[in-house]
This record gives C-alpha cells, structure tokens and sequence, in this order.
C-alpha cells in the first residue's frame, strides 16, 4: 500500500491498469504520457514479447510537489493481460493502492472481461488486499468500435457496483484523463480516511487534483 517517507517528505502512490489482453491497458498509459508531456519526469518504459503485447509491465513515474514541502510520486503499472502470465499479474498488484479495471466495450469480450475481473479478486486476495481496502474505476473502452455495449448496458453494470465507471476511446485519447483523474480521486479518499493525509502532511484532495488536472494538457486546452 502507500509508501510514506517521513524523512524525506515522500508519498509514493501506485496505480495498475488491469484487464484482458489487448483491452487498451498500454494505450491508456501511452496517452497520459502523451498528455503530461514534462511534467511526467521520466519516458515510458515497456517491456514487450515479439508479437507487441506487454510482457511484464509498464511503468510511468509522476512526481509533484505541494505547498506543504510533501513531494508525492505516483507510479503507474500496466499488466499483461494474457492468461498465461497469472503469476505477473499478482506480482505487479503487490501494494497497489487503486486499480483501474480495462474492459472492452465488445460484447464478445464478455467472458474474457469477466475472466479478467475475477482474476483482479483472486490475486488481490492472494496479495493481502481486500476488495474494499483498494480503490477501483472501470473502464469501459473501445466504444468506437461495431458490436459493443449499449450507454445503457454500461449504466446498468455501474449501478450494480460502488467503482466509478468511464467510458472510452483510449487510442483517442477520449476517456484516458477522465478515468486517470477518477481513480487518483478514489484511491486518495480512501487513503485519507484510513492516513489522515492532509492533518499529518498536510496535502488535501483538493491540492492534489488540482496538481494532477494542471498535468495533464487535454485535446482543446490551450
């Protein structure tokens, strides 16, 4: 779970983009980096297999410091989705502090999405961490593609549940900043309520969004 360095005035956040392979994980995190531009201190690193699919991860560091004197990094991870890379999964999960679930809007996707969805329980579990002791936020992408999901099918599986769920485009850009800022606002709210962040450091929500929201340069900002 978080990491907080009192020393040298360090919180580190993680955040892993999960879901079934091909379902625009990588795409997602490539676009944010795109968006972010400088502020996102460090270039992409990816580790791919030879048909271009990740392999283990992809990590993009962002860091920002607060009025506080409080430097918080957040260090986003992609997982690979193909079945055969289980034992991956559970280990890029390992102290994660909010998950952001990749599905496809396609409706023959259904069954890997749900595939995939127990296999986020499953290791959260096997890591320690509880389903509501971690934030999450569902995507829903490739809505630019024939044969998915209804708008009203995606309201009704969001109301079922408590996450925040998007819509997307991601090779776009459509969606990526908004289901980015959702997640870092959830997995912050529960870090708050059980770390006391802004009494005991003395960064709230409210500074921390509006750091992440002046990072991210959105198609039609000047």
């Amino acid at each position: 779970m978080v990491f907080i360095d009192i020393q040298h005035r360090e919180i580190t956040l993680k955040l892993v983009y999960y879901g079934p392979a091909l379902s625009g994980k990588t795409t997602n995190l490539q676009q944010l980096h795109a968006l972010m531009g400088d502020h996102a201190g460090t270039g992409l690193m990816t580790l791919n297999t030879r048909d271009d699919r990740t392999l283990f991860f992809d990590l993009l560091p962002l860091t920002m410091a607060t009025g506080s004197g409080m430097s918080i990094k957040l260090k986003l991870f992609t997982v690979p989705g193909q079945v055969f890379h289980a034992a991956t999964r559970r280990i890029v999960l390992q102290g994660a502090d909010g998950v952001v679930f990749v599905a496809d809007s396609r409706i023959s996707e259904t069954r890997a999405n749900n595939e995939s969805f127990a296999d986020l329980k499953a290791n959260l579990a096997d890591n320690g961490i509880g389903w509501g002791d971690i934030a999450v936020a569902i995507q829903f992408n490739k809505r630019d593609l024939p044969g998915i999901r209804s708008d009203d099918d995606v309201r009704r599986i969001a109301a079922k549940g408590d996450e925040p769920v998007f819509t997307a485009i991601a090779i776009e850009g459509v969606g990526v900043a908004e289901t980015f800022l959702g997640i870092a606002a959830s997995t912050w709210q529960k870090l708050e309520r059980r770390y006391e962040l802004a009494r005991r450091f003395g960064v709230g929500e409210d500074e921390f969004m509006a750091h992440l929201e002046t990072s991210l340069r959105r198609p039609g900002d000047p």
